[in-house]
């Protein structure tokens, strides 16, 4: 028995107990009472349902509601994408140890999965996501640089020093598949260096489907 049906058994109780004992009492006609019963069960079933009504229209819009924030979330942790450069205009290295690099200038970093002052990009959702990076250095000086993930080394760009190239460019990329929190980030080897410039030393990277 709901607890809705047994509310109407006490009502319907009390009403009866109400009208009908009087008129055994005092009457020989006690007909009046069952009826007001039905007409004030039939009101209430009424107000119950209007209730119910009210109560289930407040839980759609509620659940309606719900998902919408959902979907903006999804939406918004869907766009993640940075780009940023190293800055200054002098040598970065070379250093006696791999050095990893901190590309300072951000031109673009819609989600920040992209932490300018450690150079390390963190994955804030799993997904397939795209990477390049590209180099500016002095011909005379070795350049090596490596995509890392996490503890993974992933692409490299080597180009060796050579006393009749005064300049080189370079660079690499990879499509990645990520889980939350994974980091990608760029390592400059030993005695290695590159040239700082915000215009030609870049790292970038994009995430091109959720999973």
């Amino acid at each position: 028995m709901t607890f809705t049906l047994w509310l109407l058994l006490c009502f319907c109780g009390v009403t009866l107990a109400q009208e009908v004992l009087p008129h055994m009492f005092y009457q020989t006609e006690g007909a009046t009472g069952a009826g007001t019963c039905f007409t004030d069960m039939s009101k209430f079933l009424k107000e119950v349902g209007a209730i119910k009504e009210k109560q289930e229209a407040m839980e759609t819009r509620q659940k309606e509601t719900e998902n919408q924030v959902l979907e903006l979330k999804k939406k918004e942790a869907s766009n993640i994408v940075f780009s940023a450069t190293t800055d200054g205009s002098e040598s970065f290295g070379p250093f006696s140890t791999a050095t990893t690099i901190v590309y300072s200038r951000v031109i673009i970093n819609v989600g920040n999965a992209y932490n300018q002052h450690t150079g390390i990009f963190a994955a804030p959702v799993p997904g397939i996501y795209y990477f390049t990076f590209f180099y500016h250095a002095v011909g005379s000086q070795i350049v090596n640089l490596v995509l890392w993930k996490n503890n993974e080394q992933v692409v490299t760009a080597y180009d060796h020093k050579t006393s009749q190239d005064g300049a080189d460019n370079g660079g690499n990329a990879a499509f990645l598949q990520l889980q939350q929190g994974d980091q990608v980030y760029m390592r400059m080897g030993a005695n290695s260096h590159v040239w700082q410039n915000a215009r030609t030393t870049t790292f970038s990277g994009v995430l091109l489907r959720p999973l």
